[in-house]
């Protein structure tokens, strides 16, 4: 199996289609403890909550996620407050995911 976290974001013009089912289930194995979720439009998008002891924590990890993301120019919704962190990913341009969304979740992963 390769390390996704070692390939690079790819960044999408909307000229693919998303993985079907069969495709995320794939990748899903090469990620650690991402749910697949769907928007009330049947779009499927990664989501993980990260659990911290305070505050500061869940902002230093919000930070460092931010960071790869810039330098991956690949750009999850991140929802934090005291103790938590919530990433959801998906690639907006074809709404759905792509092995792009997998690359910064398993980047993500390695925080």
């Amino acid at each position: 199996m390769n390390d996704l976290s070692s390939k690079k974001c790819v960044p999408c013009q909307g000229d693919i289609p998303p993985f079907d089912k069969s495709e995320i289930h794939k990748y899903l194995k090469k990620v650690d403890g991402w749910d697949v979720k769907s928007d009330s439009d049947g779009s499927f998008y990664l989501f993980k909550e990260f659990k911290f002891k305070n505050f500061k924590d869940s902002q230093i990890f919000v930070n460092k996620v931010s960071d790869i993301s810039e330098k991956e120019n690949h750009h999850p919704d991140i929802f934090f407050g005291w103790g938590y962190c919530k990433v959801k990913i998906l690639t907006h341009a074809i709404k759905g995911l792509a092995e792009s969304d997998f690359i910064l979740a398993a980047k993500v992963d390695k925080i």
